[in-house]
């Protein structure tokens, strides 16, 4: 049967190749009567994608219906690396490895919808969660007259159970423990690993050890520090103890460092964009290591007026991401200012990894603003009267000293 006033030939889904992306596979099949092309990111999340596309043509997909694209390099180069040269961070805490990757799914959906002729695009976000809103924006800021297809606010199934009949009836696959369900549900890219739900569902429970995937405990990390260097250019890192390495390698080296030293673990109560609380466990081992580093580039290359400004705007651009406007006009002109601000954030800087912990134990550049000559208490090489600094002082103590005046007056 056909979806009721829905008239779509070709739809693009965003398939991963588990149960519920084939359950929609087949949904669309019937529900809407169209031909369905799959599209199947690798963005690093450490799974095989063979079995995704086997699954896609034994559910009675076309070979040239199915697409499964690598886009780790483009991932870290075009997405991630742009996000931390603003050193972002959603409220206070969270490093947007899921949010970060939606716009990059979003825009490659759009490109073989247009590549294949299809119609309408459909993903398998839940109506609860912030995944919706940041897959329908980017499709919309793209492609304005797209149809869009969420089957978990569109179907009439109620339960879990309604769902593995559906698979049963249509003879998809189901895994002994997909019966069960999982203990939780799991996102992953290259950046991070998000874990949320079930067990983790009670914010005042601390998560099991079995939940993270990403990183060693801290207490059973190495007693001896792990010492590395990060070479920066214009604000991205390119090199590791002097290695280039491409973006996506730089950050799975880093990945493998902060995993073996515990680093990059958070267990977070966020503000979802939909207006609910959630907590999540993530896993952001290259990422914690990343964001230290920079700003340790930053601290010595970076105008005092240059970096607090980032650091005024940042917040408003973190919240732009995690709600989904990657393809704002707001976001890319925060973002052309940011790109200014890193042309000499460039140099080296020296890092040192304990037990999750991540230290900066130096920094060097060619561009560097310290001057050990302005700050010694020895006498230096630059003229630096310190008896300047008294009348700077009683300029900056005017506006204080009128105020304690005219409330003397008031108290007499």
């Amino acid at each position: 049967m056909t979806k009721a006033g829905a008239s779509v030939k070709k739809v693009v889904l965003a398939y991963s190749g588990g149960l519920d992306t084939s359950i929609i596979l087949k949904w669309l099949q019937t529900e809407y009567g169209a031909e369905v092309v799959t599209f199947t990111a690798d963005l690093g999340q450490g799974e095989e994608l063979g079995p995704a596309k086997d699954k896609a043509l034994l559910l009675g997909v076309k070979p040239e219906n199915i697409f499964v694209e690598d886009l780790r390099e483009e991932f870290v180069r075009d997405y991630v690396f742009p996000m931390f040269r603003a050193n972002t961070v959603y409220e206070g805490q969270y490093l947007l490895g899921t949010s970060i990757a939606r716009p990059l799914i979003a825009k490659t959906q759009i490109d073989i919808a247009r590549k294949v002729g299809a119609d309408a695009v459909c993903h398998g976000a839940t109506g609860k969660g912030n995944d919706q809103v940041r897959f329908e924006l980017g499709y919309y800021a793209l492609e304005p007259d797209i149809h869009v297809i969420a089957p978990w606010r569109e179907w009439e199934f109620k339960s879990r159970e309604a769902l593995l009949a559906f698979a049963e009836a249509h003879q998809i696959p189901i895994s002994k423990d997909k019966r069960n369900e999982a203990p939780f549900s799991v996102d992953a890219n290259l950046l991070h690993s998000s874990s949320e739900g079930k067990v983790l569902e009670d914010p005042s429970v601390e998560a099991p050890e079995y939940v993270h995937m990403r990183t060693i405990a801290p207490e059973d990390a190495p007693d001896q520090p792990t010492v590395i260097t990060l070479d920066f250019v214009h604000g991205d890192p390119v090199a590791i103890d002097g290695e280039a390495l491409s973006p996506a390698s730089l950050l799975t080296k880093l990945n493998q460092l902060g995993h073996d030293n515990g680093v990059g673990r958070l267990d977070l109560v966020e503000n979802r964009f939909v207006g609910m609380k959630s907590r999540g466990v993530y896993e952001t081992p290259g990422g914690a290591i990343l964001l230290a580093a920079h700003r340790g580039m930053e601290s010595i290359t970076l105008d005092r007026g240059a970096g607090h400004l980032k650091d005024e705007i940042m917040p408003r651009y973190a919240s732009l991401i995690y709600n989904g406007f990657w393809f704002s006009p707001e976001r890319e002109m925060l973002q052309a200012l940011i790109d200014k601000s890193q042309e000499s954030v460039t140099g080296q800087v020296r890092v040192k990894l304990y037990k999750g912990n991540v230290t900066i134990i130096g920094r060097t550049s060619p561009y560097s603003l310290y001057d050990q000559d302005l700050v010694t208490f020895e006498e230096g090489k630059v003229a630096y009267d310190q008896r300047d600094a008294a009348g700077f002082i009683r300029l900056n103590a005017l506006r204080l000293r009128v105020l304690a005046q005219r409330d003397r007056r008031s108290a007499g």
